[in-house]
Order: C-alpha cells, then structure tokens, then sequence
C-alpha cells in the first residue's frame, strides 16, 4: 500500500513537473465516487444486489436455524438413545455444519461475482463519459479527487457538473 501511495505520488509529481515543462498539459480532477453515487443505474444495481443478499441471508439464517434446533433436539435426546445413534447424530450434526460453512463461502463468492458483473458496465459507462467530457475540454488528465485516491491537491477545474450533463443527470 505505502508503495502504490509513493508511486502515485511520484506520478503526481511527475504530471506537476510536466505541466511546468510544457505549458499546454491541462489537468482536471472528478471525485468518481460522488458521480458513481449519483448515477441512476448504480441505484438500481445496489437495489438488485441488496434483494440477492437477502435471499442469501434468509436462506443462511434457515440453515442454521435448523442446524441449532437439530443440536437442541439431539442434546435432549442423548441420554436415552444408544452410542451408535449418537454417534451417527454427532456425524450429521458435524456434515450440517460443513454444509453451513461451505453455503456461506459460496454465498460470499457468487454475491462478489455478482457485484463486479453489475458494476462493470456502470463504472465503463462513467469513464466513457469523463474521456468524453475531457477530450471535449481539452484535459489531458484528469485525476479522481475521492477519498483516499491520492489526489493531494485539487486546484484545478472539476468535471462532476460536466460529467453529469453528459450521463444526462
């Protein structure tokens, strides 16, 4: 991380001593985060993925609900059934378990997968229209002012309101 945080310190340097060595590189900053929390279809693609975490859960929830009442069942009835069918008991408590453990990587993965696939298109949608709207103003970089970006310094002029018009919102 201190390594990316240096180089892309470096590079902002190197754009800055650009700039002075040449005049005519224009640069501009976009906080993409703000443009990506705006889009209408961001909206909807967290409302999808929100509906699939849910199914995810309810279906977690129900494993694990029948695991613990299984466990209860099997506690109360020890004392009265034989080694063997505890023993067998002790086996599908212990399978459950796994199933439970194996659902819940699987459901951590696929819902993962599915944001990536959902965002795709937005997050290309969005850099289409800043290349759109910088090579229209003549910037040749234009750098993202989000939180945490390594943007240090944002004096220049800020394409959001431009961007926006252009995503037609």
């Amino acid at each position: 991380m201190k390594q990316m945080r240096s180089l892309l310190i470096a590079a902002i340097f190197f754009v800055g001593m650009n700039q002075v060595a040449s005049a005519q590189a224009k640069v501009a900053h976009i906080n993409v985060m703000d443009l990506m929390s705006t889009m209408p279809d961001k909206k909807a693609a967290d409302a999808q993925l929100e509906k699939l975490t849910k199914t995810y859960d309810n279906d977690y929830n129900a494993m694990v609900t029948e695991f613990r009442n299984k466990v209860t069942q099997y506690e109360k009835e020890a004392a009265t059934v034989t080694e063997a069918v505890n023993e067998t008991r002790s086996k599908e408590v212990q399978d459950m378990q796994k199933r439970i453990q194996e659902y819940q990587q699987s459901a951590s993965k696929e819902l993962q997968q599915k944001q990536e696939d959902i965002y795709k298109p937005i997050i290309d949608k969005a850099r289409a229209a800043i290349s759109k709207v910088a090579k229209a103003k003549g910037y040749q970089y234009v750098l993202d002012a989000s939180q945490g970006s390594g943007v240090l310094v944002h004096d220049g002029p800020d394409l959001l309101a431009d961007v926006k018009k252009e995503l037609g919102f």
